[in-house]
């Protein structure tokens, strides 16, 4: 089989995955894109009330402008900032509208591997197109060959737990009716009545995490908010560095964010309680939530809580590929230390491409938020270049693939202490980049 007259198949219709779409069909390539959501960008949407803080200028990839300037588009005002919903509507669905039939929604990828080839088998593997098992909506099962395969699934999919240890704190699945691993759309009637009056409990530090306090704190001092308190529960300490880089960062509008955090707790909005691990949530007779801490520690009740402790890939589905992948950050073995949050924030990042994405399979990689497994420093132009090398390396184009570059606004504080800008965030222990989705005042993808 000539697997050269085979699509390239791409998981994910949101930002990176569209994108990647945009750079095949630019290179004359046929891309088949793959979406479980009902619409392309669905988990975009879930955020929708979530504004980035990178404007627009930022957040739109080269190949797609182009592609949609065919169409009649309008490229929105470059400077504004837009929200997830705005990005969403009249970014990613126009682009999946212009792609065509080359993406299909509510499709599930429930495997990948080589056709005929389990990952045991090495004879004649390379030479095998992969096979793609995908089940729709209605029941049917599918298999499509491809001659490579693009994951832009994301992480968005599986939260990380409140647990220290990073496995479910003892009673966490049974109090699932009071905790949230999203930041709560206020501007919700029905959200809005779940935490006005109530004391909340904020578990997280970065962005998704800023979000949600300078939310709750504007909701403690509106009128129908009175008696709305936080308590902000970090793993770590507060430094110099909890609250990002404000005013020296390269991007104002996430500066911003970390300020809106830090004044919740400075006017008595927050309280902050610093070195706890979640061990336990206990409910008691009147239904609210004790937290137990792994050094004994028990919190005075909540209403709810808002888990925020960033997202982990789900690799379930590539299991019968050959992936190399960095044990710590289940990031590619060639890039996690480039992305290291110990060591770099969002700024530091080297600029990569498809060697330090690629993986001992052949033509399979892990683009996006993906390919950072755990790390929180991703940035929406990051995966925007990593697709550009990716895709010119697909189509044999390796001196245009291999020149890689990427200049990342700095987070305006000293070595691994930035901000993540996609919803879902956190901070490592020893004062890493945060990671996840979702920020404000103006909030989570950027540049």
């Amino acid at each position: 089989m000539n697997t050269h007259q085979l699509p390239v198949v791409v998981i994910g219709a949101g930002p990176v995955g569209l994108a990647a779409a945009a750079h095949l069909v630019e290179r004359g390539i046929e891309p088949l894109v793959l979406e479980a959501g009902g619409r392309a960008g669905a988990a975009v949407r879930e955020w929708s009330h979530v504004r980035l803080f990178s404007t627009w200028s930022e957040v739109v990839d080269p190949a797609a402008d182009k592609l949609l300037a065919a169409t009649g588009w309008t490229h929105p005002d470059p400077a504004a900032y837009p929200s997830g919903g705005d990005w969403a509507e009249q970014y990613l669905q126009p682009l999946s509208d212009a792609l065509g039939d080359r993406v299909r929604t509510g499709v599930t990828v429930t495997g990948v591997s080589r056709a005929g080839r389990d990952r045991i088998v090495d004879a004649g593997r390379e030479t095998q197109p992969f096979v793609v098992h995908v089940a729709y909506a209605d029941g049917r099962e599918e298999r499509v060959l491809a001659r490579a395969v693009i994951d832009a699934s994301g992480t968005w999919t599986v939260p990380s737990p409140a647990g220290g240890s990073g496995l479910p704190a003892l009673g966490e699945k049974a109090a699932a009716d009071r905790i949230t691993y999203r930041v709560p759309d206020l501007a919700d009637p029905g959200v809005r009545a779940r935490y006005a009056g109530r004391r909340t409990a904020v578990i997280g530090s970065g962005a998704s995490a800023f979000t949600a306090l300078a939310h709750l704190a504007e909701l403690a001092g509106a009128r129908d908010g009175t008696g709305t308190h936080t308590v902000w529960i970090l793993r770590r300490g507060i430094s110099g560095s909890t609250f990002g880089g404000g005013t020296a960062d390269q991007l104002p509008a996430r500066g911003a964010l970390g300020l809106a955090a830090k004044a919740a707790v400075d006017d008595g909005h927050a309280d902050a309680v610093t070195g706890f691990r979640t061990e336990a949530f206990e409910r008691g007779a009147d239904g609210r939530l004790v937290l137990l801490g792994e050094d004994g520690r028990r919190l005075d009740p909540v209403d709810e809580a808002i888990v925020l402790t960033g997202y982990r890939p789900d690799l379930s589905f590539l299991a019968e590929l050959r992936l190399g992948l960095d044990d710590r950050l289940q990031a590619p073995v060639a890039l996690a230390p480039l992305i290291d949050p110990n060591q770099h924030s969002c700024g530091t990042v080297s600029p990569h491409g498809h060697r330090e994405l690629s993986h001992p399979e052949p033509g399979v990689y892990l683009v996006g938020m993906k390919s950072y497994g755990r790390a929180p420093t991703f940035l929406a132009t990051t995966g925007y270049e990593q697709v550009r090398s990716v895709v010119a390396a697909i189509a044999g184009d390796l001196d245009s693939a291999d020149r890689v570059e990427l200049a990342l606004p700095e987070t305006g504080v000293c070595g691994g202490a930035g901000l993540f800008d996609t919803p879902g965030t956190r901070q490592t222990d020893r004062g890493g980049c945060c990671a996840g989705p979702e920020p404000q005042p103006v909030g989570p993808w950027a540049s």
